[in-house]
């Protein structure tokens, strides 16, 4: 059996890795919706690449055992950013506004048991995203279609064992979005994305839950009072959310991206509120070597940083935005300008994998 690189990602490492993506969602005053988000993995290049797929153009799902499973044509077309294999898109847009992603949800995630003798209307978890964006333009009709696929698994290893899965944010040009995450194996269980955010494990209603244990914090700065006497003040800013977690597990990112978005000031175009996004999730890029315990630090590979590529979606406006761990430099692809009646995929590289820097002074 040929194993995807994915697979052997999720499944053949027994040192802790960083899968540590962060979404969130923005909207102006002027009802432009921006989806964003970070990509983390910190053992190997994920290899991402700008996908632009075309309108009528043929997929088919493969299935753990490599049998075909289904198989439809394309209604719309989109750009995306694959990771690891062209085929599975990580985060994209079609040319409709739908957005589409997927995220890590690892020790939750569960999918119904793969059934080799009943394919035809199975879906591999890695293909969800292609096929949501190539099918539907709003959250609405995406929910309905989920009656009548079946998710499974990417990958069975040796000891029968399903690879991980993710869950999945999805939002449409009309402002709709929700989560979906499939648990005990094969349930699916949707929520509207009210938080804004959407990290990793535990499961999306204990995340929201978990936003009553901050509801202390507020930006800015708390106010002087005396304490026993003594004449108590703030050092600098920021005194009002002391407190906020700092690291980088999935619960702890939920809560300051939160924080962050619901702190955001008021947007009046896309323009600033895609400004906004890359600042928010600025503070979410991971050093690549943070994620390794003392005993694994000989193994430490050479990225520049576990955060991959960061990405913002402009929806209303049809523009996907992004950055990569070896170029700062911020890029935009304008889905407006793009010919989707092509035949065939385009399929293009971040970057040219070198670090990036300009002199300002000659």
């Amino acid at each position: 059996m040929k194993k995807t690189l994915i697979a052997i990602l999720l499944t053949s490492l027994s040192i802790p890795q960083a899968s540590a993506c962060t979404g969130i969602s923005l909207t102006s005053t002027n009802h432009d919706y921006i989806q964003a988000r970070t990509i983390e993995w910190g053992h190997s290049d994920l290899n991402s690449k700008l996908i632009i797929s075309p309108r009528d153009y043929s997929y088919t799902s493969t299935m753990p055992d490599q049998q075909t499973g289904l198989s439809w044509k394309s209604r719309y077309g989109f750009t995306g950013i694959s990771v690891s294999d062209d085929r599975y898109i990580a985060e994209g847009i079609n040319e409709k506004g739908l957005s589409a992603g997927l995220f890590y949800f690892k020790g939750y995630g569960s999918l119904a048991d793969f059934d080799p003798k009943k394919v035809d209307n199975n879906i591999v978890d890695m293909d969800f995203v292609r096929w949501m964006l190539t099918q539907f333009k709003t959250v609405d009709e995406v929910t309905k279609a989920l009656e009548s696929i079946k998710l499974v698994t990417v990958f069975i290893d040796e000891k029968g064992q399903p690879s991980p899965t993710a869950h999945w944010r999805v939002a449409d040009k009309q402002g709709n979005a929700i989560v979906v995450e499939i648990m005990n194996k094969g349930e699916i269980h949707i929520h509207k994305n009210s938080a804004k955010v959407l990290t990793n494990s535990p499961d999306y209603p204990w995340q929201v839950t978990n936003l009553n244990n901050y509801i202390h914090l507020q930006p800015g700065s708390s106010a002087p009072q005396k304490i026993n006497g003594v004449d108590a003040f703030s050092f600098g800013v920021g005194s009002s959310f002391i407190g906020l977690p700092g690291d980088i597990s999935p619960p702890s990112r939920f809560v300051r991206a939160a924080f962050y978005v619901n702190s955001a000031p008021e947007m009046s175009n896309s323009e600033q509120a895609v400004s906004q996004a890359f600042h928010i999730l600025n503070n979410f890029d991971i050093p690549i070597g943070s994620e390794f315990s003392p005993q694994y630090k000989a193994h430490i590979p050479d990225l520049p940083s576990a955060t991959q590529w960061t990405s913002v979606i402009d929806q209303t406006n049809g523009y996907l935005f992004y950055k990569t761990m070896n170029d700062s430099r911020i890029k935009r692809v304008d889905l407006n300008k793009i010919d989707f009646s092509g035949d065939k995929e385009i399929k293009r590289q971040l970057d040219d994998g070198k670090f990036k820097f300009e002199n300002v002074i000659h």
